[in-house]
């Protein structure tokens, strides 16, 4: 058990961190007794546990005489064996050896450790709880999307733990018999060519086929055949608008073939020609739809027939919670679904959209993400709850096509366009929660021809034993693991009690994992960065019992 001691202001942080770090804690009480105690801002003196970690930039009492501070930093990047570790707050530097948690590139640490009797202080020069408030409502820089900075601190917070000798509970963001969880998503900003007609997206798309193409293919980023496809497109455009040839940008059928038995989730605009208010830049007229419902009505039946989930591709929601309402009720109108999920269009978002989101009834949010690269913005893999907000879940997204292939953004050649998939692909494959995928409706299609990167991606994905699931579903089985309660068991027991939620609810959802991490000397030995074994139980409803 966990004695967690923080500011009053910061614990709506703290269980929301001990959410995405499903392990047995609880604030802390004088006279209980604890395998850890962990204090953030507000230091505790006279803990009897045998492990106390104290995070923060200021002095403390507990410093005592372990190694001597060094001066303080901001915005820095820690090392942690092989990995890297953004503190965008202040960050202590301490003399000596240390610990494992130093300054990139330097021999400076961050921590220090002291020992006295049984007891061992480890101080770190961050605050932990700041640092995790920081990232799930201002979130990372572009510049730091690559760093799943907040399943780092769980991870660096773990090892620490059972380095010290000391076991672990806890339910991984994994789903029973899978290594991690796919979100497949598809923004449908224009369903058919036919809608724009000697608009800026018209003309847009004849240049990009018939000029840029050959132009991408002296460059080596384009085949031939793509060229060749890109002009017989722009060549029947005629035909297209006299109704003589298939709109070659109606695709939704398409994604049901490439992606066959997988499940996926479609956001539609609930509107044409709105391109919204409380637009923050000057493009907003561009902004609007040419589709109206009524359009993809069809299309949208067929798709939740094969399983696959429609949601709300919000324009003003995200400002306006009557608007929001009004958006919300287009979708359920459609689709008959009762809990509808949003992505915000050009995934515009504000401080108080979580709010508003909630106050009108979505059931998810998925815009936590970057327009210009992919990674993490709220620098994790799992789905989160905002601080601000009861029930609303964020589904972070982590790879747009746009992000990869746009010359604006990341405008990656082919053969480094897997590598910077790969390694969020990877750190799922460590970390465990879900790696959220976005591929608009018209990018299989002419001109941009992405069909043959996503193909290969579902393929590498299906290799690695991942779990494909709606965003509706990979959110409610976020939510039965947040449900999922650690009864209180005596430290002495060396038992972990937990009590799965029962009902309909969830039932036809992966099962949980309990997992039990036990210290290894062995590894210990060899300083790695995972000095543990692991061994996993399922979880079914009601209450299990496992000795760690």
């Amino acid at each position: 058990m966990i004695g967690v001691l923080a500011r009053d202001e910061d614990c709506n942080v703290v269980a929301e961190f001990f959410q995405l770090f499903k392990t047995p804690w609880e604030f802390y009480r004088v006279g209980a007794s604890y395998d850890v105690v962990l204090c953030s801002g507000t230091p505790v003196e006279n803990a009897s546990a045998p492990l106390i970690l104290v995070y923060g930039s200021e002095s403390t009492p507990l410093d005592g005489n372990g190694s001597s501070k060094l001066g303080l930093h901001s915005n820095v990047l820690l090392s942690y064996f092989e990995s890297s570790i953004p503190i965008y707050g202040s960050c202590l530097a301490f003399d000596g050896k240390g610990g494992p948690l130093k300054f990139s590139g330097q021999q400076r640490s961050a921590s220090g450790e002291t020992r006295s009797g049984t007891q061992t202080i480890i101080r770190l020069g961050y605050d932990l709880f700041r640092e995790v408030g920081h990232l799930l409502t201002e979130g990372q820089p572009a510049t730091c999307a690559q760093f799943p900075t907040l399943e780092l601190h769980i991870h660096c917070l773990r090892n620490l733990i059972v380095g010290h000798g000391i076991p672990l509970v806890e339910i991984p963001p994994v789903p029973k018999g899978f290594s991690f969880i796919v979100c497949l998503t598809h923004d449908v900003d224009h369903f058919g060519i036919r809608n724009h007609c000697l608009d800026h997206t018209m003309w847009g798309f004849l240049g990009r086929a018939l000029v840029g193409s050959p132009i991408d293919f002296l460059k080596g980023r384009r085949s031939g055949r793509q060229v060749g496809i890109n002009w017989l497109a722009a060549l029947s455009l005629p035909a297209v608008y006299l109704g003589l040839h298939k709109d070659f940008w109606k695709q939704l059928d398409k994604y049901v073939e490439i992606e066959k038995d997988l499940k996926s989730t479609f956001f539609v605009l609930p509107d044409s020609d709105n391109p919204g208010a409380g637009a923050p830049d000057q493009r907003s007229k561009r902004r609007s739809a040419k589709y109206h419902l009524a359009q993809v009505r069809h299309q949208l039946r067929t798709l939740q027939q094969t399983g696959r989930e429609v949601g709300l591709h919000g324009i003003d929601a995200w400002f306006d919670e009557r608007k929001g309402r009004d958006e919300l009720e287009r979708i359920r109108c459609e689709t008959g679904q009762s809990d509808v999920g949003v992505r915000m269009h050009w995934l515009y978002f504000s401080k108080r959209s979580p709010e508003l989101l909630e106050n009108a009834g979505f059931s998810y949010d998925s815009t936590i993400g970057y327009n210009e690269t992919v990674g993490y913005r709220a620098g994790t893999t799992q789905v989160f709850k905002h601080l601000t907000t009861d029930r609303l879940m964020e589904l972070p997204m982590h790879v747009m096509d746009t992000a990869l292939f746009y010359p604006a953004y990341m405008n990656l050649p082919p053969n480094k366009r897997s590598s910077a998939v790969d390694a969020l692909v990877e750190n799922c494959e460590r970390f465990g929660g879900v790696l959220t995928v976005n591929w608009h409706d018209r990018s299989i299609a002419p001109e941009r021809l992405w069909n043959e990167f996503y193909g290969r991606l579902l393929d590498d994905l299906r290799k690695r034993s991942a779990w494909f699931a709606t965003a509706a579903d990979v959110v409610a089985w976020f939510r039965k693991r947040r449900e999922t309660v650690f009864e209180h068991v005596p430290v002495k027991r060396a038992a972990a009690r937990v009590h799965v939620p029962t009902g309909p609810s969830g039932s036809d959802l992966p099962a949980l994992n309990l997992r039990v991490i036990r210290p290894s000397p062995l590894l210990a030995a060899k300083a790695t960065d995972e000095p543990y074994e692991s061994r996993d139980f399922v979880l079914s409803s009601g209450v299990a019992e496992v000795a760690i």
